[in-house]
């Protein structure tokens, strides 16, 4: 792992991870993925794994992180389906001891993201809209089927289905 830095051009480098993303894997309706379901016991270590990597990003670093884009497609397996958490392309720093952060505009997935970000006016938002997120993955890990129609004609029925 590492970075490249020149001049306007920044990359970061992850190890490669030869199964791709948790999303492969999960999706039931989806008949690439016959043969490609995992058994309870890989999808509760794979949850436990992505759990533990939100808790370092959350605690373990000197400054905290908030992912604000995590689902499965931003979960990466290695070749013995350990998760790595991977896109922190709409991450944000800032400081262990601030507790609510502000932002300006809403980051995330429609589906996975938590309502104080898609909403700002229901409150502050924090370490936990990344556990949100985390929970409707987990849900659709455990269902095998997403946990929302991007099809609709109206956001609001992305959420609220008729």
């Amino acid at each position: 792992m590492g970075f490249c830095f020149e001049e306007s051009k920044r990359a970061l480098i992850y190890e490669f991870m030869p199964n791709g993303s948790l999303e492969k894997f999960i999706y039931k309706e989806n008949p690439l993925n016959a043969n490609r379901q995992l058994g309870w016991e890989a999808l509760y270590k794979i949850a436990v794994g992505i759990a533990r990597g939100l808790e370092y990003l959350h605690r373990g670093c000197n400054t905290q992180i908030l992912h604000f884009d995590i689902k499965p497609h931003n979960i990466l397996l290695d070749e013995n389906f350990c998760p790595k958490i991977s896109d922190f392309g709409l991450a944000k720093i800032c400081p262990r001891e601030e507790s609510v952060i502000s932002m300006l505009g809403v980051r995330g997935t429609a589906g996975y993201i938590a309502p104080e970000v898609f909403c700002r006016n229901i409150g502050g938002v924090s370490h936990k809209s990344d556990v949100y997120s985390y929970g409707m993955m987990v849900l659709e890990m455990v269902g095998g089927r997403k946990n929302i129609d991007v099809s609709v004609d109206r956001v609001s029925e992305i959420y609220f289905p008729h």
